[in-house]
């Protein structure tokens, strides 16, 4: 094996300039021409082995000093480029190994300010949702990326469409699918617009879901898809054709501020269309009640996934035909958040969803089983709570399958009208409930003391630190 080649132009210009010499004075103690050593300080040419052996003995220099110096700083600064933020502004790690080299103390700092940035960004919105949740509003926010306003703007509002429910019926009449919905659509994409569906091998599409393409009229799926994904995928593509009127409307009246948040909207509710074409409204909500919001009986009725179910239950709340109003979330095994939504709105005020003691967080340690749990805020709100793991797209055997965890909750109070809420056991607690875990909103914004789940101080409350007692917690609170 080739040995790896030493780099280290930056760090011999710093060693030649701290002990004030010239290239001329350098190279002549080294041996080598002046050229030379320009040619070492400009990364032109590596340093041999004879060199680093006369740096050593000359101006003794470690070895080590020589290399490996800026690998930290290069992990770093791949972090702050790594944000969204920042996505294209480098065309590869060239450049940051060439500031991290030729520039260790501006990497640095450059480091710290992002760090900063990320510590007062989520200051900042740590404060806005707590004076949320005090009824007071802010004008004060932090800049946002096109996905966190969609995001935020789907949060805040009924997960409910009530001109894409009327679509989808009116499709699901034309097409009359019978127990067949997806060679239905594909007929139909077929005669109407001479797209046709295949399904390719992992192979073919290594980095892509679905892909349309435009010259040969043909919508490619990916294999890696289970059978209940390949739906979804084909019947969003046909609801944005057959829909795009009503679409368009939504996506208006959401009143987003770039184009980039208006086609992740458009994106967003095609995955609504598509949901309320495979599960119709009337059918669906007339099933889970006789179910009583059993979703493995659902999804076996409808020919879906759990999480589709899930995800539906979360849309019936047609006026005069509501259901229970259930809210979810979605994270993932680092616990990250990524897709919230709830029937009225996630309840943020009072639920929050970034407690670590939800059973969400627990579900990973049983995959495909299902945790059923009561939950009590601060404020002694009180919610039943649903968690299951989730698989994503199949991969080769060498690769390692995304898996996340979805949550679906609701108010205590319709524990009796669910399935799960038999599974509730323990010691009577308030208004004849069971005993609940008692979780927060997230560590910055909670202040029960003693929880050993603590991650962060709160937001509200000095430090304690009182050096003759120590906390449960990682971080003591006064």
């Amino acid at each position: 094996m080739a040995e790896q080649k030493i780099f280290a132009g930056p760090r011999i210009r710093r060693i030649r300039n701290a002990k004030g010499l010239t290239q001329t004075a350098m190279a002549e103690g080294l041996g080598i021409s002046p050229s030379y050593l320009n040619l070492i300080e400009r990364n032109q040419r590596p340093l041999t082995v004879q060199l680093i052996l006369k740096l050593a003995s000359v101006y003794k220099v470690e070895p080590d000093e020589l290399q490996g110096e800026a690998r930290g700083s290069i992990s770093a600064l791949k972090e702050v480029f790594g944000d969204p933020l920042m996505a294209g502004e480098l065309p590869g790690d060239q450049e940051l190994i060439e500031i991290a080299e030729a520039a260790p103390n501006a990497a640095a700092a450059v480091v710290k300010l992002y760090r900063a940035y990320r510590e007062q960004a989520t200051r900042l919105s740590d404060l806005s949702e707590l004076l949320a949740r005090e009824g007071r509003t802010t004008a004060l926010s932090g800049a946002r990326l096109p996905i966190d306003e969609v995001h935020e703007v789907f949060e805040r509002r009924p997960n409910h469409f009530p001109a894409l429910e009327e679509e989808a019926e009116a499709f699901t009449a034309l097409l009359d699918p019978g127990d067949d919905l997806f060679g239905a659509l594909k007929a139909w994409l077929k005669r109407e617009y001479g797209i046709v569906v295949k399904v390719l091998p992992v192979a073919t599409m290594p980095n892509w879901r679905r892909r349309y393409d435009r010259h040969s009229q043909r919508l490619f799926l990916s294999e890696r898809l289970s059978p209940f994904d390949q739906l979804r995928e084909v019947a969003m593509e046909a609801s944005l054709i057959r829909m795009s009127v009503a679409v368009a409307a939504e996506i208006q009246a959401l009143k987003l501020s770039s184009d980039e948040a208006r086609r992740l909207a458009r994106f967003e509710l095609g995955r609504y269309a598509a949901h309320a074409l495979m599960m119709p409204y009337q059918a669906f909500q007339a099933a889970a009640l006789r179910a009583r919001y059993d979703i493995d009986v659902l999804k076996s009725r409808f020919g879906v996934s759990f999480e589709q179910a899930a995800n539906r239950l979360t849309m019936l709340q047609r006026q005069g035909s509501a259901g229970v109003p259930f809210f979810m979330l979605e994270v993932d095994n680092a616990g990250n958040r990524f897709r919230k939504a709830g029937a009225q709105g996630f309840p943020q005020s009072r639920f929050g969803g970034g407690c670590p003691k939800l059973p969400v967080h627990a579900a990973f340690a049983q995959p495909s089983q299902i945790i059923v749990e009561a939950v009590e805020m601060p404020d002694g709100a009180e919610f039943l709570c649903i968690a299951r793991t989730l698989e994503g797209p199949q991969g080769a055997f060498n690769e390692r399958p995304r898996r996340t965890a979805i949550l679906l909750g609701c108010d205590i109070a319709f524990r009796e009208e669910i399935v799960y809420g038999a599974a509730l056991a323990g010691a009577p607690g308030k208004s004849g409930q069971v005993a609940a875990t008692p979780v927060g909103p997230a560590c910055r914004l909670c202040e029960r003391t003693g929880c050993l789940a603590r991650a962060e101080p709160p937001l509200t409350r000095p430090l304690g630190l009182d050096e003759m007692v120590t906390g449960l917690s990682a971080f003591d609170f006064q």
